[in-house]
């Protein structure tokens, strides 16, 4: 079944706020690969403008990604996580994000459609600071399979 298009345009809650780790950082960075010292070095963050350590682009997903279970587990919208692959993810930055950083995000269905019987899904996750300042904002697509026929 198709999910409801009355839900584009909401807005869950804010999320708690997630403290950012320089550790986190750092395991992060291993993780993906990164060997921009700038992710492990606070002297090599600060050489270069920062007052500590950032995160590689990528990290905030797992931010973001942990706000959009608020969407994905809305028994309202229906959505069948069990079918759902990611299909696109896109950040658009104001700032790195930073070791130290208390990051809440809001999360708001931007678009639902069916295509082929499959559903595809895109949600905004919107993050700030503690202060109110926008940090960045992340766009997941999520496509839910349609079910296989019996």
């Amino acid at each position: 079944m198709a999910l409801d298009q009355s839900f584009v345009g909401r807005t869950y809650p804010p999320t708690a706020a997630y403290e950012v780790g320089r550790e986190k950082i750092r395991e992060f960075a291993e993780a993906v690969g990164e060997t921009n010292p700038v992710y492990t070095d606070p002297e090599a963050a600060k050489a270069y403008g920062h007052p500590d350590v950032i995160a590689p682009p990528t990290f905030v997903f797992s931010i973001t990604f942990r706000a959009a279970a608020q969407v994905v587990e809305d028994p309202q919208l229906g959505l069948d996580y069990s079918r759902v692959v990611h299909g696109d993810q896109k950040f658009a930055y104001n700032r790195p994000v930073r070791a130290g950083d208390r990051l809440s995000v809001t999360s708001t269905i931007e678009g639902i459609k069916s295509l082929a019987g499959n559903d595809i899904l895109d949600i905004r996750g919107e993050v700030y600071d503690e202060a109110g300042e926008h940090v960045v904002t992340a766009w997941t697509k999520l496509v839910a399979r349609a079910a296989e026929e019996a």
